[in-house]
């Protein structure tokens, strides 16, 4: 919970601010970029909401927050019908969580509705509101871990829901042995006609990617949108296995996906991209590229 105490005085003058406690995560900058901004090492509001649509997406971000870390001077009486918007619509039937848990240093997860079952890409927060919409919206069949980083409340979204959780062998760790399933070896999986599950080691051992019609890609921390290159990226500060066999997997994954021509990359961590398919081979040969070049 923010602190007016703590308001950093990178803030402008208004209701709405940002504390001391941010984290520089980034998901208020990518979700609310009219409101909020990078101002040193973390967060800012450099603009205070003068529209209904601008205060709307500022308590948005408010609530994704996984720090706590923005505030309003003034009880927001409004924050209730903002909670209610979660999960927020993507595209089609695919639709972003909001509450990022800090156990997962902020990163975003995602929700899938579908007739078979429905799947949430990562963990977000477990918290009443979104739990409620969840439920409403048809509950979770499928608990798909990209990898061992971004589990945050995994367990308490399996006793609510009894969803399955899936993970790869080589990213179990302690906190994750009772994963239902666990996927080995280097090969794609189809989980089902739809689903279709793609080993992608590097950044960690058993990270894997999740393709959703052909159209879909959650990559988790394997690749995302960087707004400072302007260009899809993958992360060499937070590789955290082998940054060789990350790029190799990229290569693999670019040619694995060319028979598919997906349309979207949605990230665990960095931001999210859609383009058309041809500009989408062409990104990812350019990440490729430029991972070379940064060994």
């Amino acid at each position: 919970m923010a602190h007016l105490k703590d308001r950093r005085a990178q803030n402008v003058e208004g209701d709405f601010y940002v504390d001391t406690s941010c984290i520089d995560c980034d998901t208020c900058r990518w979700l609310s970029p009219d409101i909020y901004s990078r101002e040193g090492s973390q967060s800012a509001v450099h603009h205070q909401p003068t529209s209904k649509a601008e205060r709307t997406s500022a308590l948005e971000a408010l609530l994704a927050c996984p720090t706590g870390s923005i505030g309003t001077q003034a009880r927001p009486t409004d924050i209730q019908q903002v909670q209610q918007r979660f999960p927020l619509k993507v595209n089609d039937n695919v639709y972003y969580c909001g509450y990022h848990s800090k156990k997962s240093f902020g990163a975003a997860s995602y929700f899938i509705q579908r007739p078979e079952g429905n799947v949430l890409v990562d963990s977000p927060r477990f918290t009443p509101p979104l739990v409620k919409r969840l439920e409403a919206m048809g509950g979770v069949r499928y608990l798909y871990l990209t990898h061992r980083d971004d589990v945050a409340d995994h367990e308490k979204f399996h006793k609510r829901f009894g969803c399955d959780r899936i993970l790869h062998t080589q990213d179990i760790t302690a906190n994750t042995q009772s994963v239902e399933i666990q996927p080995t070896g280097t090969e794609p999986l189809e989980l089902a006609a739809d689903l279709r599950i793609i080993p992608q080691p590097g950044h960690s051992a058993g990270h894997t990617v999740l393709l959703y019609r052909g159209k879909y890609l959650f990559t988790g921390d394997h690749l995302a949108w960087s707004a400072r290159l302007n260009q899809l990226y993958a992360f060499r500060n937070f590789c955290w296995d082998s940054w060789p066999r990350q790029i190799e997997s990229m290569k693999a994954l670019a040619h694995y996906t060319d028979s598919y021509r997906f349309e979207w990359v949605l990230p665990g961590h960095g931001r999210r991209f859609q383009s058309a398919p041809e500009a989408m081979g062409q990104q990812m040969h350019q990440c490729i590229q430029w991972m070379d070049s940064v060994r």
